[in-house]
């Protein structure tokens, strides 16, 4: 609204000083000075005030999209000893026929495998007959229940 109507001024003063500078033709060089000067006083006016209100204007940067950081893998620690002794090795899951083709954690595996296969709870070994011999295994649902878990090792 403001620059139209300062632009409206500006017409209006360019627009007089023609028609005035037309009509007396032999006006002096101050008066055509004396006009231009107004011309300028108000175009200065209208910059400066155009200036102040860019000043004010909130602007927004563009800014490129970051690009996400590489995550690089951590190496896997071991468990602690105390936590890590309740890790019973998966290669000694065993399914027996006489047994039902259940898995059952075989003992010597476990021996060969499992550093602590001598505190496992005896409760969860079972005996069953295979045709020529009793053969003896660890349940592993009831060891489950005793806090150990089959993990692959």
């Amino acid at each position: 609204m403001h620059r139209k109507f300062i632009a409206l001024i500006i017409a209006t003063a360019v627009a007089v000083t023609g028609v005035s500078a037309s009509q007396a033709r032999a006006a002096d060089t101050r008066d055509i000075l004396g006009g231009l000067a107004a011309i300028a006083i108000i175009g200065a006016a209208v910059h400066h005030y155009n200036k102040d209100k860019r000043k004010n204007r909130a602007t927004r940067h563009y800014e490129p999209a970051r690009p996400a950081p590489v995550i690089t893998p951590q190496p896997v620690r071991p468990l602690p000893q105390h936590v890590a002794r309740y890790d019973l090795p998966q290669r000694c899951l065993r399914t027996f026929k006489a047994y039902g083709d259940r898995p059952l954690l075989g003992p010597n595996c476990l021996k060969k495998h499992y550093r602590h296969s001598n505190s496992l709870p005896q409760q969860c070994k079972v005996g069953f007959w295979n045709g020529k011999k009793v053969k003896r295994a660890f349940e592993p649902a009831c060891l489950r229940q005793q806090g150990y878990r089959v993990v692959y090792q």
